[in-house]
């Protein structure tokens, strides 16, 4: 080999990555078990494919990743997953490389790109061509019936393919009833993801200190998950002080003050597209916490735990919902939209809600299952009040009970 071949392969090698020196993660053997999962939703309906647009995804079902969040509003790249075989992926321009040693994927097809942004007035021409190349596919795979399950279609290309004989069915119940479940490997995926979260939760409050704004403090957590290997974090909820209260505002240029709570929600997509849904409410120093602030976060730890007891397999949303902590009526007005959510790779289903909602103004029932992922959720902030908590735990159920999935440690002055 001579220098310049050498040279060449220095430049085509990867880093040493995360868990590099281990065999914990079989990555090979988690994909196959996503799209197996997917085919399996597929089949039980009687569905020939699903056609896939939304990047996360895609990723289940094939582990092809490429410019998420670019993909998450641009509709430049999907795949076609039948219910027996393998993918067909449509890549965005001259991107095709990068999943060419993809076992889940059967062909690698440019994308043919019919948004506005790049169709412009040749939008129905471009819209045409891809119904074509689509319906090949389907006339192949789905049988008589066509029933093609889509997570997002825009009317020109549904009302396209069905002039084609197509029967379009909703693909986002697949994926998420799909993804609900975790393999050991995605939980092992996701530990890591948690671990790259907690470090960046562990240097913010190492860093809090009168003075520092409330960007400078969130943007610790970016840094660590960026540096990390992780990819994205899916919102700015960070907020100090009067912020606190109600809960959902994002992070400002705001200064944060001695003797103020600093609330935040990590939402963060972490190594391999995991995410890491954690919540903590920091207490600023110098100085002793107040009365009103211990009480309002000893309620919220109360209700994390009381809730973190109830779960086990098998128990129903609604039978957990009705068991679940009980909302002193002061914080109801601004309680939290849901007191459990499913987590992945982003949040997802089940969404469970407390119990005088369920049925009426939002909420569904179905059963807690073995190997769900789910995050615990409590804000207590009461209407009209000063300050407010968020906090949230994520968990794993097992056939024995929850196991804590996050570790990072609560506030001692404030549970004193």
């Amino acid at each position: 080999m001579d220098a310049a071949d050498r040279h060449y392969l220095a430049r085509k090698t990867p880093g040493p990555g995360i868990k590099d020196h281990t065999t914990d993660i079989d990555m090979k053997r988690m994909r196959a078990y996503r799209l197996g999962r997917v085919q399996a939703e597929l089949k039980k309906r009687g569905w020939g494919a699903a056609v896939l647009y939304d990047p996360i995804n895609v990723r289940y079902a094939t582990g092809s990743s490429n410019m998420q969040v670019w993909t998450l509003h641009n509709a430049t790249r999907y795949a076609f997953v039948p219910a027996e075989g393998r993918a067909t992926l449509f890549e965005f321009h001259n991107c095709e490389f990068l999943a060419k040693d993809l076992e889940t994927i059967e062909e690698v097809r440019p994308a043919i790109s019919w948004i506005y942004f790049t169709a412009g007035d040749t939008l129905e021409k471009r819209a045409a061509r891809w119904a074509d190349d689509l319906h090949e596919l389907i006339a192949k795979h789905c049988g008589a019936e066509k029933r093609v399950a889509f997570d997002h279609i825009e009317p020109e290309g549904a009302r396209l393919l069905e002039k084609k004989g197509v029967r379009i069915e909703n693909g986002q119940e697949v994926l998420e009833r799909a993804r609900c479940i975790k393999s050991a490997d995605e939980i092992a995926c996701m530990g890591i993801a948690i671990t790259v979260c907690e470090v960046g939760m562990a240097r913010m409050r190492e860093a809090l200190r009168p003075g520092i704004t409330e960007n400078e403090l969130w943007s610790l957590l970016h840094q660590a998950n960026i540096a990390m290997g992780g990819e994205w974090i899916e919102t700015r909820l960070l907020a100090s002080g009067g912020r606190t209260n109600p809960w959902m505002q994002e992070c400002s240029d705001r200064v944060i003050r001695a003797g103020e709570l600093v609330a935040f929600d990590t939402d963060l997509i972490g190594p391999f597209g995991y995410c890491a849904d954690i919540s903590r409410t920091y207490f600023c120093g110098p100085g002793r916490p107040s009365h009103e602030q211990k009480r309002l976060y000893r309620l919220a730890y109360e209700q994390i735990q009381h809730n973190i007891d109830q779960l086990r397999a098998g128990l129903s949303f609604r039978e957990f919902s009705e068991r679940s902590w009980v909302i002193p009526d002061e914080f109801v007005p601004n309680r939290y939209v849901s007191i459990a959510h499913g987590v992945g790779l982003c949040d997802e289903y089940p969404a469970i809600v407390a119990p005088d909602l369920l049925g009426k103004k939002s909420g569904y029932d179905g059963m807690i299952e073995a190997n769900m992922t789910l995050c615990i959720e409590s804000y207590i902030g009461a209407a009209g009040g000063a300050e407010g908590v968020k906090l949230e735990e994520q968990v794993l159920i097992t056939e024995a009970g929850c196991q804590r999935l996050s570790t990072f440690p609560y506030e001692d002055e404030l549970l004193a």
